[in-house]
């Protein structure tokens, strides 16, 4: 992401994990877990979307971390059809998190699915302050749902996973959706406008 950006290798259920992580200018707040789009159609840690997520975790004064799922650049093993990387976001959480320091998990795509899934694993005590959901994966992925205070944006004309997918899953949580009008899946020309939106909504005044 910048010249500064460590790149680091972590233990996983299925071998290595390749990971990035990026340093706020002062002493990181917490730890911020960026989950990438599906692997199968090209889905990496330095997808624009997931590097815009990031930029906005560090500028808000928290540490980055974006990985490859299983079988993706670096990273070994193969794909598991969902399964194995909710595990290798697990295990990322675990390795890269500095222990009892606060967590932000976040995701697009295929990569808000796994981001949801990690979550409602975690114990309790050590789930994440806030969930960032970027046009994330409900209509071909089972969400779960998630806390109240989670952050989810839909772009208006997606046409990898329809508005009305996601709104489908929302409405019964009574969570909102921030839409982008006339925004297709990979927000293309609009990643500034999402990392002002996301900048905003994560202010520590929302961390309660």
């Amino acid at each position: 992401m910048n010249t500064n950006t460590e790149r680091r290798m972590v233990a996983g259920p299925a071998g290595l994990i390749e990971c990035a992580v990026d340093l706020p200018a002062t002493a990181a707040l917490g730890t911020a877990v960026v989950c990438h789009p599906h692997p199968q159609h090209g889905g990496t840690m330095d997808n624009k979307v997931v590097q815009t997520l990031a930029r906005a975790f560090v500028q808000l004064g928290w540490r980055s971390v974006r990985f490859n799922f299983r079988g993706v650049g670096a990273s070994q093993g193969a794909w598991d059809d969902g399964v194995g990387e909710i595990d290798d976001a697990l295990a990322v959480i675990v390795a890269t998190r500095e222990q009892e320091t606060p967590l932000m998990l976040a995701g697009f795509s295929f990569g808000g699915f796994v981001a949801a899934a990690a979550a409602a694993r975690l114990p309790e005590t050590e789930r994440p302050q806030r969930l960032v959901l970027v046009g994330p994966s409900t209509q071909k992925q089972q969400v779960p749902a998630v806390p109240a205070n989670t952050l989810v944006i839909h772009g208006e004309t997606d046409d990898v996973v329809p508005l009305s997918a996601t709104l489908a899953w929302a409405r019964p949580q009574a969570l909102p959706v921030v839409v982008f009008p006339g925004v297709g899946h990979f927000f293309h020309g609009q990643l500034g406008l999402l990392k002002s939106v996301v900048l905003r909504e994560l202010q520590p005044r929302t961390l309660l």
